[in-house]
């Protein structure tokens, strides 16, 4: 089960209309072990595609090294789809490689509301998770 404050989600989805009709994307971390997800942080897509997202390569070496500094890892990667309801494509579970992360997948494709969901991705093998949105916790963030 994903257990997400509720302030975290909503930046979630905001990233995710912000960037809406391309694809958002990003990773929230949280400590080593714990399985929180407590520091949001968005990322570029670099493919800029409303089909398809893509890490910037340097962005992300930057954001891992800060990660590993802050003994962080990424519990929850993220990205949105703007057209399909939230459900991992076949290239999002080919390119799925932190076998311990949530990754969570938003639906922009309706304007008035949206999807909210989070699956474990390992070995290719896809399975949802259950979400428990908790109250926001102050400082965390």
């Amino acid at each position: 089960m994903l257990e997400i404050d509720e302030a975290i989600v909503d930046a979630i989805v905001a990233h995710a209309r912000a960037d809406h009709p391309d694809e958002a994307c990003g990773v929230v971390a949280g400590p080593v072990g714990s399985d929180r997800p407590v520091r949001f942080v968005p990322m570029a897509n670099a493919a800029r595609s409303q089909t398809f997202y893509e890490f910037d390569s340097m962005d992300l070496l930057r954001l891992y090294r800060e990660m590993d500094d802050r003994d962080e890892v990424p519990v929850v990667v993220y990205h949105s789809h703007t057209a399909t309801e939230a459900y991992p494509s076949r290239t999002d579970i080919s390119y799925a490689s932190e076998p311990e992360a949530h990754y969570v997948l938003v639906s922009t494709k309706e304007p008035g509301s949206h999807e909210f969901r989070s699956f474990r991705i390992v070995d290719g093998e896809v399975t949802e998770e259950p979400v428990k949105v908790v109250p926001a916790v102050a400082g965390e963030r």
